[in-house]
């Protein structure tokens, strides 16, 4: 994989990723017979809007740009049902949501470790999924009696195009 293949280049034109995550998350939540209901799908849209995390208030702000009067806990409901399901992760360190780029729509498993590098310079967040780092964290927390409810690691530093400033 080339260097800054996990990262879009700045110019790029997110439209065919959030296209192609929501004909996923709509196979997924059929398979999972759950309603990936408007507010739902308006949520995931605005999510994957970017590569940039989204701030929940940032989320109702956009929904309700154009008089709209959808209120927070409708949207907290949604970005939970969003993340009970795997389609998208909370960036804990940013209190923000970013889609899951790495959902199976065929055999609609979405749950997974997940490793978030995030750049500071930018704000762009790629997720990378490694095995071996989710084993070796896996092993390391069972050598300590520690049982994992969720494993999402997030990595600050600059993406290859902010470095390359």
């Amino acid at each position: 994989m080339a260097k800054s293949a996990s990262f879009p280049k700045p110019d790029h034109d997110h439209s065919r990723c959030s296209a192609s995550a929501l004909r996923k998350a709509e196979t997924i939540c059929a398979a999972r017979k759950v309603r990936l209901t408007d507010i739902r799908r308006d949520v995931l849209e605005i999510v994957w809007k970017s590569h940039v995390p989204v701030g929940a208030y940032d989320i109702l702000a956009q929904l309700n740009a154009d008089g709209g009067r959808t209120a927070p806990m409708a949207v907290y409901r949604a970005l939970e049902f969003l993340m009970e399901n795997g389609l998208v992760h909370r960036l804990a360190s940013l209190n923000a949501f970013i889609g899951c780029a790495h959902l199976n729509a065929e055999s609609g498993e979405g749950h997974h470790a997940a490793q978030f590098l995030i750049c500071r310079a930018c704000g762009t967040a790629a997720e990378l999924e490694s095995a071996p780092l989710t084993r070796a964290l896996t092993q390391a927390v069972a050598e300590r009696g520690f049982t994992i409810d969720s494993q999402i690691v997030e990595i600050s530093g600059l993406c290859p195009h902010c470095a390359a400033l």
